[in-house]
């Protein structure tokens, strides 16, 4: 399934993480999709901003399942990943030492 062409990577882990956030008890299971993701590309942001949204059609508990998972997986380098990723995109470059 994971080998169809339809979606990439990136776009694969976000439905699993989304779907796995819906269904509000499947906070285990969303470890590996996050990694996966993190891994090809998606920000820590907006895994939790997924998690966020699936309050809306999944419901608040069911989110708030959802959030406990990335709180345990995130590596401690995403956060600072997803701040030089998010910078360069628009256009930021970290300074070079004098």
């Amino acid at each position: 399934m994971d080998t169809r062409p339809g979606l990439g990577l990136r776009s694969r882990e976000v439905a699993a993480i989304a779907a796995l956030a819906a269904l509000g008890n499947a906070a285990p299971q969303l470890t590996a999709p996050i990694a996966t993701g993190l891994n090809g590309g998606v920000l820590q942001a907006e895994i939790v901003e997924i998690l966020m949204r699936t309050a809306v059609y999944a419901g608040f508990p069911a989110a708030l399942y959802g959030l406990s998972a990335p709180t345990k997986g995130f590596p401690p380098q995403a956060a600072t990943d997803d701040a030089t990723r998010a910078g360069a995109a628009q256009g930021w470059r970290p300074r070079r030492a004098a």
